[in-house]
């Protein structure tokens, strides 16, 4: 039918806001469900289903929310770039209180004090977590090992090892809140990059500890959670293919974008490859 024609005629970019909860991938798989049945595809015993191409460009955490940066048709060729490129995070923080994951989902592994933290001392530490850094990213993580994913292993009680620490960049890190034991962090960073392991680290540093409460994506490559990302009652064809039409501008080639006005005289824009 003609829905079914249009989804399958889909192809680009577009954003959703992920729901705190659910993985990535059953985001995904429960977006695919929904655009089948609104095109009246049977998916049982249907190879339609495998079809649809359909995948997401970079894992958000279960319990975090915000931009997951969706290729369709072959859109899906394009989502090599957005895992490098930059995403934007707005990450509560909670000193006094470690985890097995590094956030609140996580088993409590160890408490401390923290009164003696100030202001001023966390507006230091974030200096040394700017720029290109060393970070060993969290066993809890969709990293593989021998083909699994590391979350996998620990959950079922194997001997995780952590991975060696990696390159990262932070392109910016600011303290917005500070309400003890509460703090509020805007961060700008490229590919690969755990604000679980930032979060934990600056606990470290602060001669406390520390853990995620909650963690926002803002901004994946062009794509903001404001103006791009679709909410769950958007995941429809006509909303997508309306979404897709608007955001083909965002991707426009990089020399078309490099004299991009920015709102301060002085600043460029950041091009995101």
């Amino acid at each position: 039918g003609h829905a079914a024609d249009k989804l399958f005629s889909l192809s680009g970019l577009f954003a959703v806001r992920k729901p705190k909860g659910p993985t990535s991938a059953a985001v995904l798989n429960l977006l695919k469900e929904r655009l089948l049945a609104e095109a009246g595809v049977q998916t049982k015993g249907n190879k339609r289903n495998q079809v649809l191409k359909i995948g997401h460009g970079g894992t958000l955490d279960s319990a975090a929310t915000g931009v997951l940066v969706v290729g369709i048709g072959k859109g899906t060729k394009m989502l090599g770039t957005m895992l490098a490129g930059s995403k934007k995070y707005t990450a509560i923080g909670m000193l006094g209180k470690a985890t097995d994951t590094l956030d609140a989902t996580g088993k409590v592994t160890e408490e401390k004090p923290y009164d003696q933290v100030t202001k001023g001392d966390l507006e230091n530490v974030l200096q040394k977590f700017t720029g290109d850094i060393m970070q060993v990213p969290p066993l809890y993580s969709a990293l593989k090992k021998d083909g699994e994913r590391l979350s996998t292993l620990m959950k079922r009680g194997e001997a995780v090892e952590a991975k060696p620490a990696r390159p990262v960049r932070v392109y910016s890190l600011s303290l917005q809140q500070f309400q003890p034991p509460l703090f509020t962090l805007d961060v700008e960073c490229g590919g690969g990059f755990y604000v679980r392991s930032l979060v934990n680290d600056i606990g470290k540093e602060l001669s406390t500890c520390a853990s995620v409460q909650e963690l926002t994506r803002t901004k994946q490559g062009p794509f903001t959670l404001e103006e791009h990302a679709l909410h769950e009652d958007k995941w429809t064809i006509d909303e997508i293919a309306q979404s897709l039409e608007h955001c083909t501008a965002l991707l426009l080639p990089e020399p078309a974008r490099k004299k991009l006005k920015t709102e301060h005289p002085g600043e460029t824009a950041v091009i995101c490859e």
